[in-house]
């Protein structure tokens, strides 16, 4: 699947967990910030394709790199919090950890002389 495709849809999965969650104050604390850099990936990764050079290419993805590492943390705190068990979250989870290391390889490739 393309990258852009495949982040639009992770946002997407982000909103839609959203949605879902109790309108308590902390799920709604928790879930603003999960909300803010889980939809902010796809974003950096789009800002990236239009990069003017690999150096600015590969600052943009390590951005959407540092968002999915925020993502995850409020993920986790999610489901250690109780608010979400831990089966609402482990395919999301999981493509979070995809999609990082997705960014990984592209950086250090880009990085590459």
């Amino acid at each position: 699947m393309d990258l852009k495709v495949r982040t639009r849809e992770f946002a997407l999965r982000i909103i839609r967990r959203f949605v879902a969650l109790p309108k308590t104050r902390e799920a709604q604390v928790i879930g603003n910030q999960v909300l803010r850099s889980g939809t902010s990936v796809g974003a950096n990764y789009r800002e990236g394709t239009r990069a003017r050079s690999r150096l600015e290419y590969a600052t943009k993805l390590n951005v959407g790199l540092m968002e999915l590492e925020e993502t995850l943390n409020w993920l986790e705190l999610l489901e250690e919090a109780k608010i979400f068990s831990a089966g609402k979250l482990v395919a999301l989870k999981s493509e979070t950890s995809e999609l990082s290391a997705i960014f990984v390889t592209l950086i250090k490739k880009a990085k590459k002389p």
